[in-house]
């Protein structure tokens, strides 16, 4: 099935994967791979990037058709210091509580 997007993107690619959307981010320049960590999110350069710098620009989501449970979110993120990078987290129950906090005052600014 393929993935609901919020947010705009230029020379739309619509994919029906994780990889096929983090791939198309990273074209387009979200290259930074983001982990939430005490409430923020860490680049893998070590940088801290804090919710109040932060705007989320794009949302992929994604379901197996196979299995409803198993569902997927992609977030494209923007700081105010230029990172942009992707977060990837698992979508409902199984969803890391860590993301949850360090994404809940983050704006959807496509």
């Amino acid at each position: 099935m393929p993935a609901s997007v919020v947010g705009p993107t230029p020379a739309l690619v619509v994919c029906a994967t994780m990889a096929c959307a983090i791939a198309d981010l990273a074209r387009r320049g979200f290259t930074a791979d983001l982990r939430a960590v005490d409430g923020a999110l860490r680049a893998a350069t070590g940088e801290t990037l804090w919710p109040r710098d932060l705007v989320i620009r794009e949302v992929h989501r994604f379901e197996r058709v196979s299995d409803p449970d198993d569902m997927e979110v992609l977030y494209a993120i923007e700081s105010t210091s230029g990172v942009r990078g992707t977060l990837a987290d698992a979508f409902g129950v199984y969803a890391d509580p860590a993301t949850g906090v360090a994404l809940h005052d983050v704006p959807i600014r496509p």
